[in-house]
């Protein structure tokens, strides 16, 4: 695509308008640019309707899109007056866990009001534009005591030739990517955020999502065969597979009617997430700035809680980890201190157990320095008192937190659920992965005891075959939202076509505050990857992708957790040789530790040690779903 400049984009949109017969953009625009100028966001108003568009260095990457809000049945995004326009910026850190340890919250925004002329309701637009990203969101005020029904219809419209990878929603959030040319996408064809597009001619990436979803319904996207993704709330997704299967025909029907809001509206951040290359939209930061803090009642030591610390989890659940006895749950929690790793997740069978074993599993892992987690269904949660009981059981028995599954919808009362659970828990000290869920949204920021979403199909998903191009692709779409469940490092037949290596790999590139092992303890500290798994910590001070990483076919992370910097490669189906230059490394020497694929053999791995300095090139040879990691300790 050329490089026009973003005022000729508008001057021939216009004129395109007019030979179709619409309204031409009125001559007044709201123009915001990111802190380094390198995207820029109009709001434009066209026939009395609102537009919004982005240019990334000055080629359009958003195309002039209608925001689409409604009341009541009545949408108030046409027939629009502009208002008074403030002007308003950041630039401050706050912690993270995750890919890097601090996180930059740096724009510029605008907030217009607006008055929808024939009803007289007044209310505002914010944006944010970052350096990465741009953001909106609507804010109706409201009494507090007055019920209304919000919804939205905003497009999305995507710069033709755009190659697009997205999922349905037959699954929920665990599917599986297709790859297509957004000129094909056919009309009513569901995607689950977030979506990941490539522009054309390969001139960048966006990912389209959202932040900071609370007292709302959750968004998915549609496709409207024309190059466009339509914002579809909760009410209006089909009911996934999971949710008919565990839910009644009664919850179904609920779930799909329009949820209603007491009180101001505020939608959740609407985000597109922009860059060059495939690191700054992995290492984007956009989704966690859109979140409040965490509160100090809740968490006092803020996101750096004690009480919520990162950690790896062992799980006997998909490596034939033996019986569901006290003992031999005594036996993992060894082993996983053994390993290093902080926590042992228990599936249903501890809620049969006595109060007197739970303990004594407790107990004696916390001498070892290992939390116990319990799985819990959701089904039951949306009553207060159930949740009162099982929260207070868990705290008076010294469990360190919950495993909840089988949400499977994003209907308001859906996302109300989470968040009450978040703040329940939080106030006992117990920490939540939410499985069977549906995408994050950058809430660990608000909750930092929000460790882990699922939406991804996991190591759970036995019959999937190509785990090599999804292990490759989920990088770059659905883990732009933040980290997922997938329950990494299997060695067994599960891992399909892919090498001991690749396994060893994703648990540094599927990095989460809370990150659970497929593979049981034994069967980690019995193979080849072990030595170097044992390393790996659950978050990474930070993370850089590197070229030629590409969407389904190749992801390359150099990571650093102190001094000591990690190379992890994941291949997809072809083989490859790369070339990759040690420029991150610091200055000084190196200890190297490294794993490489036996090419004979996928279940096996070669091990080898030297040294290494920075700028130093690595070959490396990959087989099809191969793997290969690199261990930089400085002398």
């Amino acid at each position: 695509m050329k490089k026009y400049s973003h005022l000729l984009i508008f001057l021939l949109y216009s004129i395109l308008v007019q030979m179709t017969g619409q309204a031409a953009p009125a001559k007044d625009n709201t123009g915001i640019s990111s802190p380094d100028g390198a995207i820029q966001c109009e709001i434009n108003m066209t026939g009395g309707r609102l537009f919004l568009s982005v240019a990334l260095d000055g080629t359009t990457i958003l195309e002039p899109s209608p925001l689409s809000m409604t009341i009541d049945g009545i949408e108030i995004t046409t027939g629009v007056k502009e208002g008074k326009i403030i002007r308003f910026s950041a630039d401050e850190y706050f912690p993270l866990a995750g890919l890097h340890s601090t996180g930059k919250n740096h724009f510029n925004g605008v907030s217009i009001a607006l008055k929808h002329i024939k009803t007289g309701l007044k209310y505002s637009l914010e944006a944010k534009v970052f350096n990465d990203a741009v953001a909106f969101r609507f804010i109706i005020p409201g009494d507090k005591d007055v019920v209304r029904a919000p919804d939205e219809s905003t497009v999305f419209r995507i710069p033709e030739k755009s190659i697009v990878w997205y999922h349905d929603l037959y699954m929920h959030y665990e599917g599986i990517h297709s790859k297509k040319l957004i000129d094909t996408v056919p009309s009513g064809q569901w995607a689950a955020p977030p979506l990941t597009v490539l522009l054309p001619e390969k001139s960048g990436y966006l990912s389209i999502t959202e932040a900071n979803l609370t007292s709302y319904a959750g968004m998915a996207l549609q496709s409207d065969g024309k190059n466009g993704f339509v914002l579809r709330l909760g009410h209006s997704h089909p009911a996934s597979y999971p949710y008919v299967l565990r839910y009644k025909k009664e919850d179904v029907e609920r779930l799909s009617r329009i949820a209603t809001i007491k009180g101001i509206i505020s939608t959740p951040w609407r985000v597109i997430i922009a860059g060059k290359d495939l690191n700054t939209l992995v290492n984007s930061d956009v989704i966690y700035s859109l979140c409040p803090p965490p509160g100090k009642s809740l968490f006092p030591g803020g996101a750096e809680t004690e009480w919520t610390k990162p950690g790896r989890a062992v799980w006997r659940y998909l490596d034939g980890g033996g019986d569901q006895s006290l003992k031999n749950m005594k036996e993992f929690s060894r082993l996983a201190s053994e390993l290093g790793f902080e926590y042992n997740i228990l599936e249903g069978f501890w809620s049969r157990w006595p109060d007197d074993s739970i303990k004594s599993l407790v107990d004696y892992s916390k001498k070892l320095g290992v939390g116990i987690i319990v799985w819990k269904h959701s089904n039951t949660l949306q009553d207060k008192k159930v949740r009162d009981e099982l929260f207070q059981r868990c705290h008076r028995l010294g469990v360190a937190g919950l495993k909840i599954d089988f949400f499977d919808h994003e209907a308001k009362e859906v996302i109300d659920l989470y968040e009450d659970i978040l703040k329940e828990t939080a106030a006992l000290k117990l920490v939540c992965i939410f499985h069977g869920a549906n995408k994050p949204t950058g809430l660990w920021r608000t909750y930092p005891n929000a460790m882990i979403y699922e939406a991804v199909k996991g190591m759970e998903a036995s019959k999937l075959s190509d785990r090599a191009t999804h292990e490759t692709t989920i990088p770059f779409t659905r883990m732009v939202a933040g980290p997922a469940d997938y329950s990494v490092c299997h060695f067994g037949t599960r891992r399909q076509n892919t090498t001991w290596v690749h396994q060893a790999a994703t648990a540094a590139i599927y990095s989460a505050p809370l990150i659970t092992y497929a593979a049981t303890p034994a069967n980690i500290l019995a193979n080849p990857c072990g030595e170097m798994v044992k390393s790996l910590p659950a978050v990474w001070d930070e993370t850089i992708v590197l070229p030629p990483s590409e969407i389904g076919e190749l992801a390359i992370y150099a990571q650093r957790k102190g001094t000591t910097w990690f190379l992890s490669v994941i291949n997809g189906l072809q083989p490859k040789s790369v070339k990759i230059l040690l420029s991150f490394l610091g200055t000084g020497n190196y200890d190297t530790y490294i794993l490489k694929d036996n090419p004979d053999n996928p279940a096996d791995a070669v091990i080898e040690t030297g040294t290494a300095i920075k700028n130093d090139i690595k070959e490396i040879n990959l087989i099809g779903g191969g793997g290969y990691m690199l261990r930089c300790s400085l002398k």
